[in-house]
């Protein structure tokens, strides 16, 4: 059973991994380097520990004490009660969901590991997807829909940065991730783990998704870029087919987490293992 910890001084060198929540180039250089992020919310702090996330420690005000009192009883690591109004001078915002964990991060495979794991055949590949916005909409689309792994390019935000993680709700948790540390080449290794990469682009000379059947391919590798510049022509040239999402009434595109999720379906419906049925 976790130490539950009452705490009176913002400055308790104890609360450290959570001063300064809202400031967002300080929590990107400091989380991955001190190996740690941030779950928020009952849900959230609940998936990270079903996924095997380790806890460092937990900022609860009083009420959640009651409520989170099955975790607490099962960590291994202290627990620290506060006033709301602690909370919000600790982490700079007002903790609305009242229970915050700290985490320790686990070491991230590498692309050829990923893409050699049995069952991997639908991935998604993102280029600069820095708003942690979309990379939490995206993972959680991912989740729901089948796809079985994601590679980032080395600009991308963190999936695992607080917001990235809230707006998924823990959905960054379930689909396994790596980085290609040198972009584009590394989609060259994508290619020679037997996955087409298939370049999500509203441009005119881009097949139709429907017409490429993506979800009958053995292995397919879809390809999104950021959100309003998209892929990179870098990417594109890199791709073996253009793919688009079919438009009407005048819209020229999607915004990015929509359209992954449009993607996502048409990669993984009716493939016959474990993905979204076709309608």
């Amino acid at each position: 059973m976790a130490d539950i910890i009452t705490v009176d001084d913002p400055d308790d060198p104890r609360l450290s991994d959570y001063t300064g929540l809202t400031d967002v180039e300080l929590r990107r250089r400091r989380e991955p380097a001190e190996g740690l992020f941030i779950a928020e919310g009952e849900k959230v702090i609940r998936r990270a520990g079903q996924a095997g996330y380790a806890m460092r420690s937990m900022l609860l005000s009083a009420k959640w004490v009651d409520v989170m009192r099955d975790v607490i009883d099962e960590a291994a690591a202290p627990v620290y009660a506060v006033s709301p109004a602690l909370a919000e001078r600790v982490t700079g915002y007002h903790v609305h969901r009242g229970a915050l964990a700290s985490m320790a991060r686990k070491p991230l495979p590498t692309a050829a590991e990923l893409l050699a794991r049995p069952g991997t055949r639908r991935i998604a590949v993102m280029e600069a997807v820095n708003d942690h916005t979309n990379i939490g909409a995206i993972f959680r689309s991912a989740a729901a829909l089948g796809m079985d792994a994601v590679l980032l390019s080395p600009d991308c935000a963190d999936p695992l940065y607080r917001r990235s993680v809230k707006v998924s709700m823990g959905a960054v948790f379930a689909v396994p991730y790596a980085r290609l540390e040198n972009w584009p080449r590394d989609l060259e290794t994508v290619r020679e783990a037997g996955f087409p990469l298939l370049a999500l682009t509203p441009d005119a000379e881009a097949v139709p998704l429907d017409e490429v059947a993506p979800h009958r391919m053995d292995r397919a590798a879809l390809m999104l870029g950021a959100e309003g510049d998209g892929l990179t022509q870098k990417a594109l040239r890199a791709a073996d087919t253009w793919v688009r999402i079919p438009m009407a009434h005048d819209v020229d595109s999607l915004n990015v987490g929509a359209a992954a999720a449009v993607a996502f379906y048409a990669v993984t419906a009716g493939r016959g293992d474990g993905g979204p049925a076709a309608g």
